[in-house]
């Protein structure tokens, strides 16, 4: 069996009829059979014009590559792993996505693994890594296979190439793909500060968490740069989903003496702490304002629209996926690569009425 084929195939009467081949496809793009097998395998070996033709040639004769064959021939899989701590939360869409177009156009796929914290699914995945079942992988979770995200335990053995994406693992020697946490978290407190908010509450996400630790020392940062005292009682624990902001609103809500703005350090604590508040009678923004980390696709149509720090979520994961790539295919990245993030300033944030 070729590449081409998956052999002769009965049609929908019972007859037999010849699969495409790579011949096939070679000939009606007018290109060589190698320039075929480069289009789909090494896209950026091929010019644009003759890969629009190969690719227009395999769509018209349904030439269907034989994967098998491939990684035979080659030891390659073809297929990287993205590892994500928590397939539900949405913030990972977008960078899914990005990851996801970036692999293609490379010729990769991709096969995403969910550790919901499980240790067991962590160490299936681990030794899926190492068995070579793919050729890379992408770390959402913040730890290298077999670490918690202190750096303690030994890590697995794995020996393809590896990128962190959005929370950087200290001491691992692998391209980072990350956002200035604390430069934008001290944006955000300066924000609300400079609207003549000197009381304002900050909702944690999990105290273990590396993005957590730098977002909260730029909050003490920003309070610091507008001149603002640092007050214990105003930082209230959560873990970035929405239960966790549900919680903060019921407990400001209980409040005789409310701070004035709340800085949550992810959208999905904001949208439920504003849910919260607002069944309660008080008004948002007039009486508290909230602002959010990270800019979900909900933080515009929330009610009101959410403030928020954008972050550029599908470049991340196409950043990450370049990384990788050019790992794979032997060229070097930059072992730290930082996206810009942007200060959406929507309805949920407002200046302290005199």
């Amino acid at each position: 069996m070729d590449e081409a084929g998956q052999g002769d195939r009965p049609d929908g009467d019972g007859a037999l009829f010849r699969a495409a081949r790579i011949q096939d496809v070679a000939r009606l793009a007018d290109v060589s059979t190698a320039t075929v097998s480069r289009a789909l395998a090494t896209p950026e070996r091929v010019s644009p014009e003759a890969r629009a033709r190969v690719l227009e040639a395999i769509a018209k004769t349904g030439y269907v590559p034989n994967p098998a064959a491939r990684t035979l021939r080659s030891q390659k899989t073809y297929m990287v792993l993205v590892v994500l701590p928590d397939l539900s939360n949405t913030f990972f869409s977008k960078i899914l996505r990005g990851i996801e177009e970036t692999l293609f156009e490379a010729g990769y796929g991709m096969i995403i693994s969910d550790l919901d914290g499980s240790p067991a699914k962590e160490a299936h995945f681990a030794a899926f890594t190492a068995a070579g079942r793919v050729d890379g992988a992408i770390l959402l979770n913040g730890h290298l296979f077999g670490q918690s995200r202190d750096g303690e335990g030994q890590p697995a053995r794995i020996t393809i190439p590896l990128v962190a994406l959005c929370e950087a693992i200290p001491g691992a020697d692998i391209p980072q793909i990350e956002i200035d946490n604390r430069a934008a978290a001290s944006r955000m407190t300066q924000h609300l500060a400079g609207l003549g908010h000197s009381s304002i509450a900050y909702v944690s996400g999990p105290a273990i968490n590396v993005l957590e630790r730098e977002r909260f020392q730029g909050f003490k940062e920003g309070l610091q740069a507008a001149g603002l005292p640092y007050d214990p009682a105003l930082v209230i624990p959560g873990d970035y989903t929405i239960e966790a902001g549900v919680a903060a609103g019921e407990r400001l809500v209980a409040q005789a003496t409310r701070p004035t703005a709340v800085f949550c350090t992810s959208d999905e604590m904001a949208i439920g702490l504003m849910r919260t508040v607002l069944s309660a009678g008080l008004r948002v923004p007039e009486d508290i304002s909230v602002a959010g980390f990270d800019d979900i696709d909900f933080a515009a149509v929330a009610e009101p629209s959410l403030t928020t720090i954008r972050q550029p979520r599908r470049e991340l994961g196409q950043a990450a996926a370049t990384a990788l790539i050019d790992l794979l295919q032997g060229r070097t990245t930059p072992k730290r690569i930082r996206l810009e993030t942007e200060l959406v300033v929507r309805d949920s944030v407002a200046p302290l009425p005199r």
